[in-house]
């Protein structure tokens, strides 16, 4: 969320910012705003002159009495019980102002940063560079559930039954490939400094809105019914909602952590033959990392975060290119985001399995995260970037460590979590 000074004081950058998000709808909402704001303004001045002079009026009352001026004093009660009217409403007003324009700037996105390249969609993303040499093998690819019902290792059918389509059952090697890659990301943050954190896997409406826009939070989250909760659609939600309404001392900073968690998510809309298996599902498991730092940091911490993904990759022989996301691609919480995508050798391409974001000061505005420093107090920045995401990360690896007789490799960094596994042989 915008500063509504900023926005006040620099209007055209804000609409020029719009324009670039091909967003061209919300332009008339930066009038609109402005001109609440103005009311919002004046109305909270007439409340202030009305407050002052309650306050002096009601002073006088004493000493007009003592004095034994009746009349006068009962004048003032009527005086001050008028102006008691005047003030409430005025301060009606000025609740239902600030309603109105805290819901208009929770839609306005946010200014991006002066690098991110202008296009409309993901289509126009660049790539920024590559990482290790893409294969392509002297065998044919199967499908990733065909390699994995190899091993006995998924059952789609049986999570139909139960849960319905999203969801899956693993088993076996695949199962415990899952757990192994989670628990191998979980140590490689903590080895770089991290620190481990299980968090709630449920949030109230009020953190999900100071995480996330509207947008977002309709077409992510799962509400659970009776209840102000929301399932997390990622542990960012709930990690970056610890520090809300929170006053950080500046010397605690940066704050640098990385989460377990289940993920739900809805995941509406029809999806591509190649988004089907456990390519995009209800639910699955993820290790995040976060941090809060000071605003002159963010864009250090923002390198080594996509960075730290990109080397846990390659340390599982996985080729990754990172790209650049273009200003129509991204949240309107966003000021820069970096998607890392993994080499599929059976489609011939790269594919998503990690993002990295910086959001500058706008989820700590909208949830009061503030640091105290030495001689004043500011808003935090926070960052997030996916560590790894089982089972998309899965798809990845099964396809670029997938041998000719159906064995898959086991990476040196992995076979600890493996049990000392080197390669995982099909049942099938």
């Amino acid at each position: 969320m915008i500063d509504i000074k900023f926005l006040r004081e620099n209007p055209d950058v804000v609409k020029e910012n719009i324009k670039k998000k091909f967003q061209d709808s919300k332009l008339p909402l930066v009038d609109e705003v402005i001109e609440l704001d103005r009311e919002y303004r004046a109305n909270k001045s007439e409340a202030d002159n009305l407050r002052a002079s309650r306050n002096k009026i009601s002073k006088q009352i004493g000493a007009l009495m003592a004095q034994g001026k009746k009349d006068e004093a009962e004048q003032a009660k009527k005086t001050v019980a008028e102006q008691a009217q005047q003030l409430a409403a005025c301060e009606a007003k000025e609740t239902e102002l600030s309603e109105q324009i805290k819901k208009i700037m929770m839609i306005i996105p946010n200014i991006i940063d002066e690098s991110v390249p202008v296009g409309k969609d993901d289509s126009e993303n660049v790539e920024v560079q590559k990482y290790g040499e893409p294969v392509t093998p002297d065998f044919e690819i199967p499908y990733h559930t065909d390699i994995m019902e190899r091993f006995c290792g998924i059952d789609l059918e049986s999570a139909r039954r139960v849960a319905g389509n999203g969801f899956y059952y693993l088993m076996g090697d695949i199962a415990r490939l899952h757990s192994a890659v989670i628990s191998y990301a979980r140590d490689f943050m903590i080895d770089r400094g991290f620190t481990y954190v299980v968090p709630p896997f449920m949030i109230r409406a009020d953190v999900v809105t100071g995480v996330m826009s509207f947008a977002e939070m309709e077409a992510m989250m799962y509400k659970i019914e009776g209840e102000d909760l929301y399932l997390i659609g990622t542990s960012e939600h709930s990690m970056i909602g610890k520090f809300i309404d929170q006053m950080i001392p500046e010397e605690q900073l940066p704050l640098t952590l990385t989460s377990y968690s289940p993920c739900f998510r809805k995941e509406k809309g029809a999806h591509g033959i190649e988004e089907r298996g456990v390519y995009r599902i209800h639910q699955f498991e993820k290790q995040e990392m976060v941090v809060v730092c000071k605003p002159e940091e963010s864009k250090m911490w923002f390198d080594k975060l996509w960075q730290n993904t990109v080397d846990l990759f390659r340390s599982l022989d996985i080729p990754v290119r990172t790209l650049e996301c273009c200003s129509g691609d991204l949240a309107d919480l966003k000021v820069k985001s970096i998607d890392v995508e993994a080499w599929s050798p059976r489609q011939q391409k790269y594919f998503e399995v990690g993002s990295c974001s910086n959001l500058g000061d706008a989820q700590a505005r909208r949830l009061s995260i503030r640091v105290k420093g030495k001689d004043s107090k500011y808003l935090a920045h926070t960052l997030n970037n996916t560590v790894v995401a089982p089972p998309r990360m899965l798809i990845a690896f099964l396809e670029n460590n997938l041998n000719a007789d159906g064995s898959v490799n086991i990476p040196v960094a992995l076979r600890p979590y493996m049990g000392g596994m080197e390669k995982m042989l099909p049942k099938n």
